[in-house]
């Protein structure tokens, strides 16, 4: 029997209980209800939109898009987004998705953090995006139904998200510092280190190997 929150459907298939189950088991119920909201939210701003994201893409991308944030997903030398594209790109291609599926849930992932970019791309793409803005920063809530809004959050409660998760987010790169430099996480970086400055391009380009 499908499963409909705020007049969303979740995708009833393999892969989609497989996700839920990997995102239950392997990350924290911070980032599991977190995700779900990704979806649910994403799913209203495409409708609000006029567009039509696969379903079952839509939700792989909220499902995996901030498993780069913990263990076992996340590596040391590379931004936590890529960490989580990778794992969710693996996991498509291993439930036999196409490779263009593949990617486009990568790209999903990869890019949900990067302002101006995302919003402009194909709609799974542009919606997971959205979804994590509104989740994270509330873009659009004004727009959105109450009742639903109510509803999504009656089953994925926030708790204490804001500064639950501005930890989250902190510890997930905390000991990768240099892959933050040129995004929004590190501004998280500066909240939680007294001190801390990121390299700016102005110095890196000012100090480049280049006599001019």
């Amino acid at each position: 029997m499908s499963e409909i929150i705020a007049g969303v459907e979740v995708p009833d298939t393999a892969a989609v209980a497989e996700a839920t189950r990997l995102a239950q088991e392997m990350t924290s119920p911070l980032i599991y209800h977190h995700s779900r909201r990704v979806f649910f939210f994403a799913q209203h701003h495409a409708h609000r939109l006029g567009v039509k994201p696969d379903p079952e893409l839509l939700y792989l991308a909220a499902m995996f898009h901030d498993t780069g944030l913990t263990t076992p997903f996340s590596d040391a030398v590379q931004r936590f987004e890529v960490d989580g594209a990778d794992h969710g790109r693996e996991f498509l291609l291993e439930h036999g998705f196409s490779a263009a599926d593949a990617d486009t849930v990568w790209t999903a992932i990869a890019l949900h953090t990067t302002p101006g970019i995302p919003d402009h791309m194909g709609p799974e793409i542009a919606t997971t995006y959205l979804g994590v803005l509104t989740d994270v920063i509330g873009l659009g809530l004004d727009g959105l139904d109450t009742d639903q809004v109510d509803e999504i959050l009656s089953v994925h409660p926030r708790g204490h998200f804001k500064n639950e998760f501005l930890r989250a987010y902190f510890d997930g790169f905390k000991h990768r510092p240099e892959t933050t430099n040129g995004t929004v996480n590190s501004d998280v970086l500066e909240h939680f280190i007294p001190g801390f400055q990121r390299a700016t391009t102005v110095e890196r380009m000012l100090g480049s190997a280049w006599p001019s």
